[in-house]
């Protein structure tokens, strides 16, 4: 069989047959692979392709598209007329997944491009490494819990039975899985509030995904409990003309249980025990004005 006509890096090496029929397989695409290379890190083989567009789709577990985003890089490629920025693509049931792009590939769609350059990865976990990747757009913490809590049900959903606790690397932070699944619920949901107390009370679980998943909605389920209490205190100083963008900081930060556990923090569903009964003593009488909005200066961190 004829050899398609690809460059070889470093020359006189030949590629592994898996690297070499993943070349084929783009050019049966319809695309073309260009280049056979090992990367200059981890000496990790890769291809530098151009991709059928409409074949490259954004994974099903990163975040949701910035319109903003696209629109101002849309407008970028177009004064400037040229396409300099491959994606990275991953084959994944006769589509190309980039985990990280997906605003590249959006514009190339708008702009009815043929092909989208790519540097694509034969090893298909890369499309779970997405939070490592994407360096194009900073996360905010809705876009990353959101990102981790897909990739966790794809995982399940392929069949993946490690325990929870072997993807650090991936998930990043153990709150997000559970974050996730509230933002999934609730957009407005006041995860930034919350975060401080699951950062130390939500650790990553040793059970398998599929079983931790589980444990992952009960904890969801206690934060909402929480939450809806947290509601009723905000909605009860609203009434006593108290109205503040850190307020509901403020409760939780008089509330949690985590303010005096130095050497010893507790578990998730004892924090959490405490939390809510902590805010549905919360005395409303109590809180002054100056109190919350003394609480919000001393919160901001000082410019380095």
């Amino acid at each position: 069989m004829t050899r398609a006509a690809y460059t070889v890096h470093p020359r006189g090496e030949d590629p592994p047959a898996e690297v070499t029929r993943l070349a084929s397989q783009i050019e049966a695409d319809g695309g073309s692979a260009l280049a056979i290379y090992r990367e200059p890190i981890g000496d990790h083989w890769q291809i530098f392709a151009l991709l059928p567009r409409d074949r490259v789709q954004p994974t099903p577990y990163q975040r949701d598209l910035s319109k903003a985003h696209a629109e101002r890089l849309l407008k970028v490629v177009k004064k400037i007329n040229r396409f300099v920025d491959p994606v990275v693509a991953v084959r994944a049931g006769g589509v190309y997944w980039t985990p990280n792009g997906n605003h590249r590939r959006h514009v190339l769609e708008k702009l009815k491009a043929a092909f989208v350059p790519a540097i694509v990865v034969p090893e298909a976990e890369v499309a779970f490494q997405i939070l490592a990747l994407n360096t194009e757009k900073a996360h905010n913490l809705k876009e990353k819990s959101l990102e981790v809590v897909r990739m966790v049900r794809g995982m399940i959903e392929g069949g993946e039975k490690k325990p929870e606790e072997d993807f650090v690397f991936q998930f990043e932070e153990a709150c997000f899985i559970t974050l996730g699944l509230l933002y999934e619920k609730n957009a407005r949901f006041a995860g930034g509030a919350f975060s401080p107390i699951l950062r130390r009370v939500d650790r990553f679980l040793k059970e398998p995904l599929r079983a931790a998943y589980a444990t992952r909605q009960e904890r969801a389920a206690r934060v909402e409990e929480a939450d809806a209490i947290l509601k009723e205190i905000v909605e009860k100083l609203k009434r006593r003309g108290i109205r503040h963008p850190f307020v509901k900081n403020f409760v939780l930060a008089r509330c949690t249980p985590l303010t005096r556990a130095r050497k010893t923090v507790p578990g998730f569903d004892q924090a959490f025990d405490r939390l809510i009964k902590s805010l549905a003593a919360f005395d409303v009488q109590k809180v002054a004005p100056q109190d919350i909005a003394r609480s919000a200066v001393m919160a901001i961190p000082a410019s380095s």
